[in-house]
């Protein structure tokens, strides 16, 4: 399954035994691998009702009657809703534009769009109920791709468009446009000695997270609702449920459940209006769990993509110019099709140095399954077509494409083509060297003596569909560059609540913020910041609520640098006031807690140190204090919407990946050998999580290669595959040997110098794997994901 012991060049260890630099197990850990964790599918309540939704089965259509009688007459059925029995005149919502209905009204615009929802004492009652509402419907055309979404005549997928984005785009079917200009792409085109250019399509992917979209609504006796819910941002999704249920922010109260995944596809809402009004009608708790083929139309996708890019550089390899259009189908809501623009359009040049630039991003809408944030946000469609570029250029100029990438490889200091100068370390020449230099995998031995072949190694596995007839072995590579957090002047903060006391006779130290853990690890990083910073050995994660502030949500590999940043603040201002405390009650001249003084203002404690620890128990005595604090990191600006210029992101990260493929030529059958990656960290709080993080999003990103793709029917904008069966995901047998190899250069901006790590992994191994197939197979391969029938001409 790959590399499983640590990197050796990660820094080891803190002087606080489970501070931050050692490998800290999770506290959730064995529960999950044992099947004995408590997942928000898992709860119950007495009394409990259990919801369902109807689901629209076409995908653009007129509603010209709903009849609900039938469902209503069903024995067990407490409640059936739609648009015209919602409380308030809030009936919309979205992360950043509220065009997203609660329930459809007067039209549908995508297939699997909510119309009805079901309450009923058992599941199945509840779905039969379901299943006998008629809906009448008047189906119209389909706006499915570009030219139907932007034709002089295209019917509009939002009639009445009233956002702020519908001021700066050329059609009212495009959700966002955003340009990224920078020198004079035309004078530079003249000097270049070699242009390439590639028309690159991008598949869509489905976060296929483990745990379906769950969660239970208990009215309370104030007239409130508590949710317990599987989310990735507590307080974004208070946001935009309390207007819709008519009632105050304080009286809904959210608690985050046992969440199975989410890779972005929990930032937007899916059963939680549903459950808590189905709750608040009733008068019971209703519990919604949806099943693996509702949650493939319950949540938004990756955005699919066509992106053209031509490319220009001189006869020594230095790149001149790059003139690029991305094109992002973001379905019928536009969800975080905005930001996802930003991203594409600000990180489209790659981690290159071009002087001369021209890059046009933008979104859509159509009746295609909505899309919004997957685990890369844009970065990842615009990293498959320009490094396929690189290697185009490269094979033209006759250089070795990992030496054709260090020759304009950016560094610290680099502006990029949206004018922002990099101002942390940018070891992208390093990261290229360092994953070309770790040692190749073995060459199989029936590859070089002909000889008979495990299957198990073989392209098609176990299918036993080749001895090892035609199988041809390739190499690639590709680097990428990734924003950290939220960027484009977003506010981008979050809350921490930490409290000191003796409990025990022993200091303890709780940690309270509304992280969405969705399995990153952030409890366990919170504990390690609060046991290095206070110098304590007990620490406990209060469960994420919203009765502490935001934590912003788990996306854009930001939490441990945000909330991380909070906890550590919090835990210096509690930390501060247990010495002022101590001061008052020891004077400056007591010998013992002068030591312990010292070694806490060092941040320094040291568990060897009992006589500290013995300290801090008499300052507290009975008394506790508590800090709630919010931490910002510096702040971003918006893109000039003309020209693109503007400093937008607060932190990049970067990834390097060289894969080693086996191809069957005759059959099409790909085997990813290995994804060795080298990656910029800044600084390891958690060694073994970061190896973690690293192997998931390169796996991931293997998946996006050669399997993963949500096939919509082009004519009907049907999703025509939703189930794991027909979505191939890569299993245990499909993942390769992924050896790490980390660097550790702090950015100086941010908390212990760390970087985000979670999705850059993700960019750079899917245009990895394609490179290592052209370069086993010879063909262009500007598609992913990659099927046997690309590889055997028959597609």
């Amino acid at each position: 399954m790959g590399t499983t012991g640590l990197p050796t060049n990660i820094t080891q260890g803190s002087r606080t035994k489970g501070g931050i630099g050692e490998s800290t197990l999770r506290p959730d850990g064995t529960l999950k691998v044992t099947g004995e964790f408590a997942y928000s599918s898992d709860m119950w309540h007495e009394d409990m009702l259990w919801g369902q939704i109807l689901r629209s089965t076409v995908a653009h259509a007129e509603i010209v009657s709903i009849d609900t009688g039938e469902a209503l007459a069903t024995p067990g059925v407490y409640a059936v809703m739609t648009y015209d029995d919602l409380p308030t005149d809030v009936r919309n919502y979205g992360l950043e534009i509220q065009d997203t209905p609660v329930l459809a009204h007067g039209k549908v615009r995508h297939h699997g769009e909510p119309v009805a929802i079901v309450a009923a004492d058992h599941p199945e009652t509840a779905r039969r109920a379901a299943a006998k509402i008629k809906v009448e419907y008047r189906e119209l055309p389909v706006i499915t791709d570009e030219a139907s979404a932007t034709a002089p005549d295209a019917i509009l997928v939002h009639e009445n468009r009233t956002d702020h984005h519908i001021g700066h785009v050329p059609h009212p079917n495009i959700v966002h446009r955003q340009p990224i200009i920078r020198g004079d792409v035309a004078k530079a085109r003249e000097r270049a000695d070699v242009i390439v250019e590639g028309e690159y399509v991008f598949g869509m992917q489905d976060q296929a997270f483990l745990g379906p979209e769950s969660g239970l609504a208990v009215p309370a006796e104030d007239g409130g609702v508590d949710l317990y819910v599987a989310t990735q941002w507590l307080h974004s999704d208070l946001r935009q449920i309390a207007p819709v249920l008519g009632l105050p922010g304080d009286k809904v109260r959210m608690t985050l459940a046992g969440v199975g995944g989410a890779f972005g596809g929990r930032e937007d809402l899916s059963m939680q209006i549903h459950a808590c009004l189905l709750a608040l009608r009733t008068g019971k708790p209703v519990k919604i769990v949806y099943n693996r083929f509702e949650s493939f139309f319950g949540h938004v996708h990756r955005h699919p993509a066509k992106l053209h890019y031509e490319h220009g550089a001189t006869k020594d390899g230095r790149l001149t110019h790059l003139k690029a259009r991305i094109v992002l189908d973001g379905g019928a809501y536009a969800s975080a099709s905005p930001a996802v623009v930003g991203n594409a359009s600000s990180l489209g040049a790659g981690p290159y140095v071009i002087d001369d630039v021209d890059i046009e991003a933008i979104a859509l809408y159509t009746n295609n399954p909505p899309c919004g944030a997957m685990r890369g946000f844009g970065a990842v469609q615009a990293c498959f077509a320009y490094e396929a570029q690189m290697d185009k250029l490269a094979a033209r100029l006759g250089m070795d494409p990992v030496e054709f990438r260090r020759i304009n490889a950016m560094s610290q200091g680099t502006a990029l083509p949206t004018g922002q100068v990099v101002d942390s370390p940018a070891p992208v020449a390093e990261l290229l060297r360092r994953v070309k230099a770790m040692p190749m995998p073995p060459e199989q031995q029936w590859l070089a003596a002909g000889e008979a072949a495990d299957v198990r190694e073989l392209p098609g596995g176990l299918s036993n569909t080749t001895h090892g007839e035609g199988v041809v072995r390739g190499v690639g590579y590709a680097v990428g560059i990734k924003n950290v957090g939220f960027s484009e002047g977003f506010d981008d903060y979050s809350t921490a609540r930490v409290r000191m006391e003796v409990v025990g006779g022993e200091p303890v130290a709780t940690v309270h913020t509304a992280m969405a853990e969705v399995g990153q690890g952030g409890i366990t990083v919170h504990a390690q910041i609060a046991r290095t910073e206070l110098g304590v050995t007990q620490v406990t994660i209060n469960p994420a609520d919203t009765r502490v502030g935001s934590a912003g949500s788990t996306s854009a590999s930001r939490q441990t640098y945000v909330t991380g940043g909070a906890v550590k603040n919090a835990c210096e201002l509690v930390r501060e006031k247990v010495l002022e405390l101590g001061r008052r009650k020891f004077g400056t001249y007591h010998p013992a807690w002068a030591t312990a003084e010292l070694l806490l203002e060092s941040g320094k404690v040291v568990t060897d140190a009992g006589e500290v620890l013995a300290d801090l128990v008499d300052v507290l005595g009975d008394e506790a204090v508590e800090v709630e604090e919010e931490w910002r990191h510096r702040p971003t600006e918006p893109f000039d919407l003309r020209t693109g210029q503007g400093f937008g992101h607060v932190q990049y990260s970067f990834a390097a990946h060289r894969a080693v493929v086996e191809v069957d030529t005759e059959l099409g059958l790909v085997k990813v050998v290995e994804l060795a990656c080298a990656q910029d960290v800044g600084k390891a709080l958690n060694p073994l999580s970061v190896l973690g993080q690293i192997q998931g999003g390169t796996t991931q990103g293997l998946g996006i290669a050669v399997m993963e793709e949500i096939i919509v029917d082009p004519k009907t904008a049907k999703v025509r595959n939703p189930s794991f069966t027909d979505y191939l995901i890569p299993t245990i047998l499909d993942t390769p040997t992924i050896p790490v190899d980390v660097l550790e250069l702090a950015d100086e901006h941010a908390p212990y110098g760390l970087r985000g790590i979670g999705e850059a992994p993700t960019l750079s191994s899917t245009p990895a794997v394609l490179a290592a197939i052209r370069a086993a197979t010879g063909l262009e391969l500007n598609r992913t994901p990659v099927r046997p029938e690309h590889l055997t001409g028959t597609a």
